[in-house]
């Protein structure tokens, strides 16, 4: 899995050619991405796979201390090399050969954990009878845990979900997603745990709750609630650097706000997995 090839990269080379070989691994995927776009080299599921992989690159790259910066700009040179290659190019037509044997298999792949600092994505492409977890992560606020993630009985028809099981006591009347407001603070914010300010928190609140389906659960939770929020909030945390941090707020009537933190990390290269659809 490419996780594992970045991650054993990372741990055996200097730190400067850790961050020169995910850098090269992000701007290999751009390239091959922009030569399909130009010349049509792939099937849509194999692009998925690609799309995954150079999202999960870039995650890589900046958890290893490359500046976004250089990978915009290693982005744009990659765009560059394949608006000036040939669809016909004997070299593009090699790396394609390499390239489709390369995801054939990862294509195939029907579960995928995408590590990060602190919390790991998991990603399920099944389908089931009932609701279940497409991609998921795991948090607790006090000592009641809270997930949070991509439910459905398939991977390509989804919803942004919170499931909490709260311990005794009373449960809360509201609960919402609070994160970096890119239109307000452009630039990254990773000081304060990667929360920024609430002058400059996007928030979305979740619909009422219901009692969430035994699937979504955590194991040995008998009971849970299920907080379903919009298609936004899961594009706006989609959009977040991966070393972001994102909280879930529980708003009780006592005026008291239960957090639960969870780490942007590779949300977006796993909802790029789901989109390669059923297996």
């Amino acid at each position: 899995m490419l996780a594992a090839t970045l991650a054993a990269m990372t741990l055996a080379a200097p730190v400067g050619a850790a961050r020169a070989a995910v850098t090269d691994a992000f701007y290999d995927r751009v390239f091959m991405l922009a030569a399909h776009q130009k010349c049509d080299l792939f099937e849509p599921k194999l692009i998925a796979a690609l799309d995954a992989a150079a999202l999960q690159a870039r995650g890589a790259a900046l958890r290893a201390g490359t500046p976004a910066s250089d990978l915009s700009a290693a982005a744009a040179r990659a765009r560059s090399k394949a608006s000036r290659t040939a669809c016909d190019d004997a070299d593009l037509g090699r790396v394609r050969a390499r390239v489709d044997a390369g995801f054939a298999g990862w294509s195939r792949a029907a579960r995928m954990t995408f590590p990060g600092e602190r919390g790991a994505w998991r990603g399920d492409r099944y389908e089931s009878q009932a609701v279940g977890w497409r991609l998921v992560q795991d948090s607790v606020t006090g000592g009641s845990p809270v997930r949070f993630g991509l439910a459905g009985i398939g991977p390509t028809a989804t919803t942004p979900v919170a499931v909490v099981s709260f311990v005794g006591g009373p449960r809360p009347y509201a609960a919402r997603l609070v994160m970096r407001d890119r239109a307000q603070a452009p630039r990254v914010w990773l000081t304060g745990g990667g929360l920024p300010p609430e002058s400059v928190r996007q928030v979305f609140f979740a619909a009422a709750a219901r009692a969430a389906a035994p699937t979504l659960l955590t194991e040995g939770a008998r009971q849970g609630e299920t907080w379903t929020f919009s298609p936004q909030a899961a594009d706006a945390i989609a959009q977040l650097d991966p070393r972001e941090s994102f909280v879930i707020e529980f708003l009780f009537r006592d005026d008291s706000v239960a957090e639960a933190r969870f780490e942007a990390g590779d949300f977006a290269a796993g909802r790029a997995f789901l989109a390669m659809g059923l297996l």
